[in-house]
This record gives C-alpha cells, sequence and structure tokens, in this order.
C-alpha cells in the first residue's frame, strides 16, 4: 500500500502509513511499549503524593493515538505485563504490581485502546480534536487509577483524588497542547508528501 492510499482512505492512523506487515505490526507494539517505558523513567516526585510526574501517560496516550486501537491496546498490555514480570520500566524503574500507582497503568490500557478509535475517527487531525482527544484519554486514567490508589494506599476517595489527581492537572494541559501541536502537524507533513 502506497503513502498516498493510506493517507486517502478513511480511519488510517499513523501507523498505517507504513507498509503492511506482521513484522511491522509487532515492531510497533514492541516500540510503543519500550517508549513507554523510558518516558517512565523521566519521573518528577509529588510532594504529598505517592504518584510522581511522568512522561509515561502521555507516551501512553501518544501511543494509542498513533498506533490505532489494536496495536496501541496490545502495547500497553506489553508494557504492563513485562512490567508485573519484573521488567523496571514503571515509573522510577519500579517493576510489579504491586505500586499504590499501578491503577494508572491499568487505565492507561483503556485509554490507549480508547483514544486509538477516535484517531480512526480523525480525532488526530486538528489541534482541537486533538486535545479533546487527549483529555479524555487522560479522564480515563484517572478514572482507573484514582480509586485504585484509594484502595490500595488506604485513602478516602478525597485524599486519593487531592494526592492522584488534583497535583497533575496542569501537566495534563501541558500534554495535551504538545499533543495539539505534534500530532495535527504530522499529518500535515505527511498529507504535503503525497
Amino acid at each position: 500500500m502506497s503513502t498516498a492510499t493510506a493517507t486517502a482512505r478513511p480511519g488510517a492512523v499513523l501507523a498505517d502509513l507504513l507498509p503492511t506487515s506482521r513484522v511491522r505490526d509487532a515492531a510497533l507494539v514492541v516500540g510503543g511499549a519500550v517508549l513507554t517505558g523510558l518516558a517512565a523513567q523521566v519521573a518528577v516526585p509529588v510532594p504529598g503524593s505517592p504518584v510522581p510526574v511522568t512522561g509515561q501517560t502521555f507516551a501512553a496516550l501518544l501511543v494509542g493515538t498513533a498506533l490505532g486501537t489494536r496495536r496501541g491496546f496490545l502495547s500497553l498490555a506489553l508494557y504492563a505485563l513485562a512490567g508485573v514480570a519484573g521488567v523496571p520500566w514503571f515509573a522510577d524503574g519500579t517493576s510489579g504490581a504491586g505500586s499504590v500507582s499501578f491503577g494508572y497503568i491499568l487505565g492507561m490500557l483503556l485509554a490507549s485502546a480508547a483514544v486509538g478509535a477516535l484517531a480512526r475517527r480523525g480525532a488526530d487531525r486538528s489541534p482541537l480534536r486533538t486535545a479533546g482527544t487527549m483529555v479524555l484519554g487522560e479522564a480515563i486514567i484517572y478514572a482507573v487509577g484514582v480509586p485504585y490508589l484509594a484502595l490500595a494506599a488506604h485513602m478516602s476517595l478525597s485524599q486519593a483524588v487531592a494526592a492522584g489527581l488534583t497535583p497533575f492537572l496542569i501537566g495534563d494541559l501541558l500534554k495535551a497542547a504538545l499533543a495539539m501541536g505534534a500530532l495535527p502537524t504530522a499529518w500535515k507533513l505527511v498529507n504535503k508528501g503525497r
């Protein structure tokens, strides 16, 4: 399939612009997991919170958007399973399912699939739609991560919101702004080359 065909076809995501093969799909899935693991190493502690600010959520949402629903989900599933099995690529080089922040990783699985589905509908091609897609993805991550934090850290839900949501909102807006620029720009560059 040529690049021109891929860009003209409705329902394409950025990964679909590469020549089609199972090897490509496997490489994209592994690459997305590795990117998420590397981004998780950019971790800044948040005073009063057991959850650090990381590049992990941004990477997970970009992976889902660029790879689409199935490959994005598989990529984050590989990331989660390898981390549970002992690969030290969760935030701060940790691994295992015992962390109080593991719920955010589970949320990333669902969010990657959701943003991938939206990207197949063109939600990554304009700045405003991309921002909405990223905000929805973040909301899904928090919808799983915050209650998990409350249970795992023996906090009330309001304490978990204060420790695991509120301190991250400004950073999430910045991540959405970065995606607003990056994804539509990538599509414009691809379409220019047609």
